[in-house]
């Protein structure tokens, strides 16, 4: 599952976008998504730095496996997930 979250429309809007990106992680998390696309846009890039600063908070940093920037579109992020297998699924061989 891939969740997307598009931060143009509150790009000016500080509360607004930390409360968006705790959001779409805490979606994440519930959901069990795979990953998260972050699109702050291209513009100057302050958004794009705000969203990172955001994402390496040691409480949220926990919460994801990595970030990842997009080589081809540098107004967009990806944060990689990994959740914990079911107690007795791991190490079985099959």
């Amino acid at each position: 599952m891939k969740l997307k979250l598009d931060l143009h429309d509150i790009f000016n809007k500080g509360q607004e976008i930390d409360k968006a990106l705790r959001g779409i992680i805490d979606e994440a998390v519930q959901k069990k998504a795979a990953l998260v696309e972050i699109i702050p846009g291209k513009g100057s890039g302050a958004l794009k730095k705000k969203v990172i600063r955001f994402l390496d908070q040691k409480e949220i940093k926990q919460l994801y496996h990595r970030v990842e920037k997009d080589g081809d579109n540098w107004g967009r992020l990806f944060v990689h997930f990994r959740h914990e297998a079911p107690a007795g699924r791991r190490g079985r061989g099959r």
